[in-house]
């Protein structure tokens, strides 16, 4: 290879708009981790490998990995009816067609289950067109985004849910990450505890990952980054601050992108998905459970209609699932997500291999920036 992991993710920050990146990519003990550029746009905090960062979607493959705990403790069922925890969905509305109006629905063709919740195929999230008119609620009504002050509480988010009407029939279509928080929520309805306290009980412990959680703690608030996004006359325009919306607890715990973490943090929940559940020598799931979460549940044409955010690739639990060799980096297998936030992770399990980039300038739409391919392609030539 003629270059590093440095020079690759430098390439991008040294040239604009990401202010700072941490790559890491592992296989077995070797791990390769490099921090270039700053927190902050003004480059007065250099970035380090323990800098936290808001990891968005990133979120998804943990809170699905919860789901599967509380399957295991026998406390839920993949093919039960979500409406015996989420009441509010017992009877849900289905728009007559995808692109009709708000008023026109029909009743579900079956009840929602735990499995579709986690292959999001529920019903409920984004289409590949934001321009349906049965997208808007998502936005105006639950507060999708970066934005945690904004989300109202659960049970409230829930009763705003139960009004929203359904795109699809449940296992119809995939829906981006709706189900996410569904499922967050109902976590904790069936736990009788917290998300936040659930995560933290059932994985983050466990797992040793110290710096992943819904809000950053006072003492580590000089190693949080600012959050960025590209602003439309030119340059980049701050959203967050260190100080800003993660320094409480939110009313409303997302699951669907609700936690800041560190590269050496989602490793270790990485490295217990590649030993099969198991760390430090005690099983948090079975083998059974990450080959389900690992596993392409999709139908041929479900992956062709979700192409904008899939690329052609199968989803399992909580994160894709490669199934087609459409670019460089693409191993059959290969299971993670990325972050709107401009964090991406994976593991393949046939070579072993982890890698992870967190950066802090939000992403413009659904598709991978360069930054992300860059770091993707040398990720699976560093495996080899």
């Amino acid at each position: 290879m003629t270059t590093d992991l440095h020079e690759i993710l430098h390439a991008h920050v040294s040239k604009g708009p990401v202010p700072g990146a941490v790559g890491l990519v592992a296989r077995g003990d070797r791990v390769e981790v490099q921090a270039t550029g700053s927190a902050d746009a003004e480059g007065t905090v250099p970035m380090a490998r323990d800098s936290i960062f808001r990891i968005a979607s990133m979120t998804k493959p943990i809170v699905a990995a919860a789901v599967m705990m509380l399957v295991e403790d026998g406390r839920i069922a993949l093919d039960d009816r979500i409406d015996r925890w989420l009441p509010e969905l017992a009877s849900p509305k289905v728009l007559r067609r995808p692109s009709g109006p708000l008023d026109d629905v029909v009743p579900a063709a079956r009840p929602l289950t735990v499995f579709d919740l986690l292959t999001f195929r529920a019903g409920y999230g984004y289409p590949s067109d934001f321009t349906l008119p049965g997208v808007a609620p998502l936005f105006s009504e639950l507060k999708q985004g970066p934005e945690p002050a904004d989300v109202p509480p659960p049970d409230e988010w829930m009763a705003k849910l139960s009004r929203i009407p359904l795109l699809n029939h449940p296992g119809e279509a995939w829906l981006y990450n709706t189900c996410s928080d569904i499922q967050g929520v109902l976590i904790a309805r069936v736990s009788g505890r917290s998300l936040p306290e659930f995560l933290a009980e059932r994985l983050f412990e466990p797992l040793g990952m110290k710096d992943t959680g819904f809000m950053v703690p006072t003492a580590a608030l000089g190693r949080f980054t600012s959050l960025y996004r590209i602003d439309p006359n030119g340059g980049i325009r701050l959203v967050d601050s260190p100080d800003g919306q993660w320094t409480s607890m939110p009313a409303f715990a997302s699951g669907g992108g609700g936690l800041v973490s560190t590269v050496d943090d989602w490793l270790a929940f990485a490295r217990m998905m590649l030993a099969d559940g198991t760390a430090g020598g005690r099983p948090l799931l079975s083998p059974a459970s990450v080959r389900r979460m690992t596993s392409d549940h999709l139908t041929a044409a479900q992956r062709e209609a979700s192409r904008l955010f899939l690329e052609g690739q199968g989803w399992g639990f909580g994160g894709s699932v490669d199934v087609a060799a459409v670019d460089p980096w693409n191993v059959p297998g290969r299971y993670g997500w990325i972050g709107g936030t401009g964090t991406t992770a994976h593991i393949v399990p046939s070579t072993g291999t982890v890698a992870i980039m967190l950066s802090q300038l939000e992403m413009t739409g659904p598709t991978p920036p360069a930054p992300m391919r860059d770091f993707w392609r040398y990720a699976a030539e560093a495996s080899h």
